[in-house]
């Protein structure tokens, strides 16, 4: 049964199931969900990220790795799981990087990439005899690991987590709820599945205008309350397109919230169709990330831009090392685009970055504020070239697209509202 069966099913028996229901489904059902099907990322895919665009990202997050684990003692091993792992391209990266690094923490590290759905050759992007570090893949819904001494990474995965949809309707809030009409899905306002929709919203001091849509992720706290459960002591990493909650519910700027989907490259900003076969995404509200790892017992350690943690990291380095190295003025372009695709104003750059750490302390980690350390291990590296499985910008095979989204959301009547902000 592929997800939108499934969906119509629980709506014919039920009469309705909220947009959190739906989202889960569309995403993740076992047979036909989003991420149980074909690999999402890619040519063949509708969405690129920052592991795709360089090497050099991978590279610049083992310098950090690297630093925590000298935090923690230099434990071996020092365990590395990275959530929503897919193909592994990124802990292939991390991977290549290591081999230049300290040989203590080459020997120590074991990078494990946790995906719900097995990668069909993944074995050729992640070919254990080349590298000096363990990495193995594991697959599973959830975080199976307890007692670790390391980091749980995660790039854009807390995006893709299931979202409630709420709107302000004549002073009352609403949930948003999928049904059908003339036998076609259709969002419909109803009472709040649950009071923990308003309690979020009460708890961030937000609240919404006549007519505002916004999306509350309650499973935040799950996923916090897994982190650190997982760490006996070390980090969590989380990189993701997001706001703090104040810019994230601005009324100004995203009065119909920040849903979007993304068909082939493209945004299409159309939840009902290419169900199962198409990305639906919203962006992360950081400052409930932040609380929920608070009540779990994770301390916040550093919130930046990924242009500044990149570039804190020795990022400006590699750009002006391509230059030297003898390379074929075409190679220097692509890999010249790829990093600053990296750090650029109102793409990849604007992402955030969030560090929290479990019995660490409080130490100020490199990625978060310049230093001589991590430039003077960045200056000793070899940099980073792109290869077969990264993608070349100017070849132009990717369309670009934006990471503000404010195309699609019910009208406080309850009918999809037209397009635009």
């Amino acid at each position: 049964m592929k997800a939108e069966e499934e969906i119509r099913r629980r709506i014919r028996e039920q009469g309705a199931i909220s947009f959190a229901e739906f989202m889960g489904l569309a995403l993740f059902w076992p047979e036909g969900g989003y991420y149980t099907g074909g690999e999402p990322v890619g040519a063949s895919g509708d969405f690129y990220t920052s592991p795709l665009v360089h090497p050099a990202f991978g590279a610049l997050l083992a310098l950090q790795l690297l630093q925590m684990w000298q935090l923690l003692d230099r434990p071996d091993p020092f365990t590395v799981v990275e959530m929503g792992a897919g193909d592994g391209l990124l802990g292939r990266d991390v991977a290549d990087c290591s081999a230049n690094l300290p040989s203590e923490f080459g020997r120590s590290i074991r990078y494990i990439c946790l995906d719900r759905r097995a990668v069909e050759g993944v074995e050729k992007i992640l070919p254990g005899d080349r590298y000096p570090i363990g990495v193995d893949r594991v697959v599973a819904s959830g975080l199976p690991f307890h007692g670790m001494r390391g980091c749980v990474l995660s790039n854009e995965f807390l995006d893709s987590a299931p979202v409630h949809q709420v709107t302000m309707l004549r002073g009352v809030l609403r949930e948003v709820y999928v049904t059908l009409k003339d036998g076609e899905l259709t969002p419909d306002l109803r009472e709040p599945s649950t009071p923990a929709l308003s309690a979020r919203l009460e708890d961030l001091g937000i609240d919404l205008t006549e007519g505002q849509t916004a999306e509350i992720n309650l499973g935040l706290s799950g996923w916090a309350g897994e982190v650190a459960a997982a760490l006996e002591a070390g980090f969590a990493l989380t990189i993701d397109y997001g706001q703090p909650a104040e810019e994230l519910y601005s009324a100004e700027r995203r009065r119909r919230g920040t849903l979007t989907t993304y068909y082939r490259h493209t945004q299409t900003d159309a939840p009902f169709r290419n169900v199962g076969r198409q990305d639906m995404t919203a962006q992360v509200d950081f400052t409930s990330v932040i609380q929920a790892g608070r009540r779990a017992g994770l301390t916040p350690l550093g919130f930046t831009l990924q242009r500044k943690f990149l570039s804190n990291l020795g990022l400006g380095h590699l750009q002006r090392q391509l230059g030297s190295l003898g390379l074929a003025q075409a190679a220097i372009q692509a890999n010249r685009a790829g990093m600053l695709d990296l750090a650029r104003p109102g793409g990849f750059g604007d992402f955030k970055v969030l560090a929290q750490g479990k019995g660490v302390g409080q130490p100020a980690l490199w990625g978060f504020a310049p230093g001589p350390a991590a430039a003077a291990l960045a200056g000793e590296l070899p940099v980073p070239l792109l290869t077969s499985q990264h993608i070349s910008l100017p070849e132009g095979r990717y369309i670009e697209t934006a990471v503000e989204f404010e195309e699609w959301w019910p009208s406080p009547e309850g009918t999809p509202g037209p397009a635009g902000p």
